[in-house]
């Protein structure tokens, strides 16, 4: 049985708020007003992790938690801007990528009412709705460019170094610093006698976080301009990943490696997919049990509940009669433990159908996409390139974790960054090539030695003959 605190209409009755996070609330909302565009993805990234998620100002039935707050002056700050068009409010215009995200987030919303046709699920998608489409658009129009890319992943930096103090502390305290201020448990999780640190996300959720942005503050390292913000960054999110004690977690930071592992092979990316592809179906068709039925073999902890992973994804293939047009209601009642979507991919699925569950696979199939095809116009620039690989190990480690937990509004809020910067950077390598295309061909026309060629090859065989070149 489902329990009770995922029935619509529940929640806490009056404002709980601490003081402590008033402030810090108020401090962040005044930054991201005052500082200019490009600047005020700092503060708002930094409270948006470091707040607890239970911190909460209830107005007229409505729940506004202190993240909703931060998206809402986010879109006010947004709405601040001096240009009107989508290339001055988000460079570059909507792309394929950013229109895939925006599809989904009406696609789950729409779903989920069409399934709970209740006053109290209109408040709650009105509430996901500000949480998905409305925290996406404030991150990708605070990302103007690609040295506001280079601040965000500094920014996450910093949030990891401090959250991988205070999950450090839990193991020796054995108390969550973030829960004294309210919202979250205080008391650490223990399983099997190993405590499991938690800091403002869960310990799922916060070792998941920091896994999948090692490429990034790897390329910060190496980019030598934020050095020591790349060694704290690394540092903390390595501390998170252990200290989380999750297999989730340490499959994210595995997932990194992978990808950043591939870079001497960048250019060969096609055949190994069609490897990859191939080796699955090889595997699926000479196995007794569904190829995804390898996810409860995974067990890096001694601890990890696999096996139940296993179990959602062979009851959502089961019972795809149930959920495909705009999810089920019933799925709590298909298995053990069922009422826990702990898969990403799953959750998506069985509570907005088929086509949602597209567009959310869209949106890594469009990143995957730009991203290579980015690569390769810079093919030759090993900096851009670089750069575009690093992205590119991460969205596939957010991949690799998305298959042991469904996504809460703080990791919404990181794959929501990641998006928005691969639109820039994207969209930056395309304007380069452009810039250096549109370069190399003025100089040309200028060149004398090049003038009588030129002419040839708009005035054919004859022209060469005429200027005694070869044909």
């Amino acid at each position: 049985m489902a329990p009770a605190h995922l029935r619509f209409g529940g929640g806490a009755a009056d404002s709980a708020i601490n003081p402590l996070v008033a402030l810090w609330l108020l401090i962040a909302l005044v930054l991201i007003f005052a500082l200019p565009r490009g600047k005020a993805i700092a503060p708002f990234l930094l409270a948006f992790f470091t707040i607890p998620i239970g911190q909460v100002v209830v107005l007229g039935g409505f729940h506004f938690t202190a993240l909703r707050v931060l998206i809402l002056a986010g879109l006010v700050r947004r709405a601040t801007f001096p240009k009107s068009t989508l290339a001055g409010k988000y460079p570059g215009g909507f792309s394929a990528l950013d229109w895939v995200v925006v599809f989904w987030s009406v696609s789950a919303v729409i779903a989920l009412f069409l399934e709970f046709p209740q006053m109290q699920a209109f408040i709650n998608c009105l509430g996901v709705l500000l949480d998905t489409l409305g925290g996406y658009l404030v991150v990708r129009s605070f990302i103007p460019d690609g040295e506001t890319v280079r601040r965000t992943i500094k920014a996450l930096a910093v949030i990891c170094t401090i959250l991988g103090v205070c999950m450090i502390n839990e193991q020796i305290s054995h108390i969550n610093i973030f829960g004294l201020l309210g919202g979250i448990s205080r008391e650490v999780t223990v399983r099997e006698g190993t405590i499991r640190s938690a800091g403002s996300m869960g310990c799922l959720y916060a070792g998941a976080f920091a896994g999948v942005l090692v490429p990034l503050f790897l390329w910060l390292w190496t980019g030598g301009k934020s050095r020591m913000a790349a060694i704290f960054g690394l540092a903390g999110a390595i501390a998170m990943v252990i200290t989380s004690n999750s297999s989730t977690s340490e499959l994210a930071i595995m997932g990194s490696f992978v990808g950043l592992g591939f870079w001497p092979l960048r250019k060969k990316m096609r055949l190994i997919r069609w490897g990859l592809v191939i080796t699955l179906v090889g595997l699926h068709l000479a196995m007794k049990a569904p190829v995804w039925a390898l996810i409860a073999r995974i067990d890096l902890t001694g601890s990890s509940s696999g096996y139940q992973r296993f179990c959602l994804i062979d009851m959502t293939v089961k019972h795809f009669s149930n959920w495909w047009l705009i999810g089920s209601q019933d799925y709590p009642n298909w298995g053990w433990d069922s009422w826990d979507l702990c898969n990403q991919f799953v959750a998506v699925a069985l509570t907005g159908g088929l086509l949602t569950l597209i567009f959310y696979i869209a949106i890594f199939s469009r990143g995957f996409g730009a991203i290579g095809n980015a690569r390769k116009r810079v093919s030759g620039d090993r900096q851009q390139e670089w750069l575009l690989w690093c992205f590119g190990s991460t969205l596939l480690a957010t991949v690799v974790a998305h298959f042991g937990i469904n996504d809460v509004a703080q990791l919404y809020m990181g794959l929501f960054s990641l998006v928005a910067c691969i639109s820039v950077v994207t969209f930056e390598a395309k304007q380069t090539t452009v810039s250096t295309t549109q370069k190399v061909a003025q100089e040309q026309m200028l060149s004398p030695v090049l003038v009588p060629e030129l002419i040839c090859n708009f005035g054919g065989a004859e022209q060469k003959v005429r200027y005694g070149l070869p044909r």
